[in-house]
């Protein structure tokens, strides 16, 4: 495979949308490779930076003043110049506020491509590198964009000629002429690197941000970044996996041909698929529109139902509210002609007028009942009609729950149990996932059981019901197995089952303890985390020292740490996770007396303090233990485990057997009154090792350190939760 055949395949005028900035949706302009690999150009790196410090400045000057027309909470914010200039000078070292600094200075930005937090630490911008491959494809593609406009000589007088070749040492653009003046026959500059005519100009060395005087010569494996030998030596890659330059530069282009190859000799099928996917696409749309109306139409008729509703309630107060008002008008209407010289009464003092003895009577017999009527009306005052309408008041809130809660039916899919995040101690703690493009759910409900071989299965136990996507399971028994199961419930429906995961419960409690800080620690050769539940070796000059002396006959030192408690009765469990790139890490356990006669004896060479070899493969220092002794301990690293010879679980003189690949999490547990000690690998339970071991004391977890690595301890061991205990 040569250029010129990827060039055929991929001409630079299609490749747009690769050489496009995320952030100004630009043309890359200086990019710069983030961590995670991503590029952003070094001008849109800078404004996320500003962006967000002006985010939390505006956040903190709010939580001061309140007041919107407060001076407080208008701070004008720094220049870009500004900003830019108080990342180079490291005169802001974190964020927050300090006394020597105008404002905070913020180093964390999500990266646009992936989401994720980039920290770009002390040192600010400076600790990126540049992207000078992508740099210099996206000036060819402005070159091919822009094919006429010829690039001119730098040092020609006018008239000014048409440059054939740009020295990248130089920096400058040549005609032929000014070329050979400026870079004569037996002179340095006649070494200098030439290109065909370009604008772009990049370092001919690749430097370390980090130790701006080195060349990067090695290729970490773990940051996947380009680094010197000084940052592996001493600094932030010391535990770090790392190969030569021109090996990574070989395997990666290896793998990049390869993967090219493989994507242009799939072209049919890319092809097929792409129409696949077009096919799904008009599918999408159609079905989506479909349901679109369907739901709509559902809508309009709920609407519609609402309406007429509405009409007829409406009407029906309507109605009850003219009769009331009918009847109250009519009664005021009688009241009034009550009154002097109006209506009843009027009328009443007209007929007293009457002096025709049968005529009055023949009149006032009717209008004397009337009188008397509105005589007991007076007495016993009640209004023809209620002006409340308690019995028209409308209670909608269960609809309105109903109608907030409506959703698409169908069957929700199963969730599915995280292994990665799940943990089984004394207590379960199961995690799930919803699958993607999931409707929300409204509960889920777990259900667990013992599993034991050769018994009939019991029936499942089922939890109460659990509303985010996980739960802890309590009163679990020790060394069991146990199956369990989820699913999730939408508008009273239960979605199927999720796929049966098994989980093995420890042999004993959960053991709580931090790292101790106070025996034996060497503040020199290992860092401890601020919480204590993590300590790292660091693999420096002093540790070359010491293998050096091996050639002497010295021996190298163990660098030890213990747990801050000790165990004096009972069984305990604990595990961790040891790192794969650790060079050597030796966990178990050890006798108070032991750990004093260690640290204060370091020449006594029966002590694993000083080992005759690494430790990894010849096991050579078993056969001068007893088969009691006061401390056990087993060796680890490169991510290999190693079992001892002296093991019941390898055969005598099986050295493949003895190396096991390294278990993601380790289990330690110590049975105090038998005197043994046992270790799995915590994820499967599965026994790995086991040994007597003389509890005559106080017994302490113990991890010892050769060369760079790093323990971390499972956080139930680390919370010391009476519920663990």
């Amino acid at each position: 495979w040569s250029r010129s055949s990827y060039t055929r395949a991929v001409p630079i005028k299609n490749i747009e949308r690769e050489l496009i900035c995320p952030i100004c949706k630009e043309l890359f302009t200086h990019p710069l490779i983030l961590p995670c690999q991503h590029s952003v150009c070094h001008k849109c790196v800078k404004e996320l930076l500003l962006v967000n410090h002006e985010d939390s400045f505006s956040t903190d000057a709010g939580s001061e003043c309140s007041n919107p027309g407060s001076p407080r909470s208008r701070v004008p914010s720094p220049s870009m110049e500004r900003l830019d200039r108080l990342v180079r000078s490291g005169s802001v070292s974190s964020p927050g506020w300090r006394r020597s600094s105008v404002t905070p200075r913020i180093t964390t930005f999500p990266c646009p491509g992936c989401q994720h937090d980039i920290d770009l630490g002390e040192r600010g911008v400076s600790m990126l590198f540049r992207n000078f491959t992508l740099e210099s494809i996206v000036e060819r593609y402005r070159q091919a964009a822009r094919a006429a406009v010829a690039i001119m000589c730098n040092v020609c007088k006018p008239p000014v000629q048409e440059a054939t070749k740009s020295c990248m040492d130089c920096k400058a653009s040549y005609c032929n002429e000014c070329f050979k003046m400026n870079h004569p026959w037996g002179t340095p500059k006649a070494q200098h690197e030439y290109v065909g005519p370009t604008t772009n100009f990049r370092p001919k060395v690749l430097m370390c941000p980090e130790h701006e005087m080195e060349k990067v010569n090695m290729y970490c494996e773990v940051c996947r970044r380009p680094v010197c030998h000084l940052c592996k030596l001493g600094g932030s890659h010391a535990n770090h996996k790392v190969t030569s330059m021109s090996s990574a530069y070989k395997i990666l282009k290896e793998k990049l041909s390869k993967s090219i190859h493989f994507l242009i000799s799939k072209e049919d099928q890319v092809r097929t698929q792409i129409s696949e996917l077009e096919v799904l696409i008009r599918h999408t749309e159609d079905n989506g529109q479909l349901a679109e109306r369907q739901a709509n139409e559902h809508f309009e008729r709920l609407f519609k139902a609402l309406q007429e509703r509405k009409s007829e309630m409406l009407r029906s107060i309507e109605q009850s509210r003219n009769g009331r008002l009918d009847k109250l008008r009519g009664q005021v209407e009688e009241y009034q002609g009550m009154l002097e010289n109006s209506g009843l009464v009027g009328y009443a003092q007209e007929v007293l007028k009457e002096t025709d003895q049968s005529c009055f009577v023949q009149t006032a017999k009717q209008l004397h009942i009337r009188i008397q009527k509105a005589t007991e009306s007076l007495k016993t005052f009640h209004p023809a009609a209620n002006p409340m309408f308690d019995e028209f008041v409308l209670d909608t809130s269960k609809e309105e729950a109903m109608l907030r809660e409506l959703s698409f039916g169908g069957v929700p899919d199963p969730p599915m149990i995280d292994l990665s995040r799940s943990r089984m101690y004394n207590e379960g703690l199961i995690h799930w996932r919803l699958p993607e493009d999931t409707l929300p759910t409204d509960f889920h409900l777990l259900e667990y059981r013992k599993v034991v071989e050769g018994e009939e299965e019991g029936p499942w136990q089922v939890t109460e019901q659990v509303y985010n996507s996980s739960t802890v399971v309590c009163n679990l028994a020790s060394s069991c197995r146990y199956a369990f199961r989820v699913r999730s419930c939408r508008n009273t429906i239960l979605s199927p089952y999720s796929p049966e995961v098994a989980f093995h419960t420890p042999p004993a409690p959960v053991f709580g303890f931090l790292f101790s800080e106070k025996c034996g620690y060497s503040v020199e050769r290992l860092r401890l985390s601020k919480s204590r539940d993590s300590v790292e070796s660091m693999a420096g000059l002093p540790f070359l020292l010491a293998a050096e002396r091996v050639q002497t006959g010295s021996y190298i030192c163990l660098d030890y740490i213990v747990g801050d408690t000790g165990i004096s009765h009972g069984r305990h469990y604990w595990a961790f996770h040891v790192e794969p790139s650790s060079y050597m890490v030796k966990v178990g356990v050890a006798s108070d007396t032991k750990l004093i006669e260690w640290f204060h004896n370091p020449r006594e060479t029966s002590s694993p303090r000083y080992d005759h070899d690494s430790g990894h493969d010849s096991g050579s220092e078993d056969t001068c233990y007893e088969l009691s002794q006061p401390f056990t301990l087993l060796a680890m690293g490169m991510g290999k485990l190693f079992i001892p010879k002296a093991s019941v679980t390898a055969a005598p003189g099986d050295h493949g057997n003895r190396v096991l690949p390294l278990p993601q999490r380790v289990g330690v547990c110590l049975d105090y009154e038998a005197g043994r000690v046992f270790f799995y690998d915590a994820d499967t339970m599965r026994l790995l090792y086991e040994r007597q071991v003389d509890c005559s004391g106080t017994m302490y977890p113990a991890f010892g350190f050769m060369g760079g690595g790093a323990v971390h301890l499972e956080e139930p061991i680390t919370a010391k939760r009476l519920c663990y205990m």
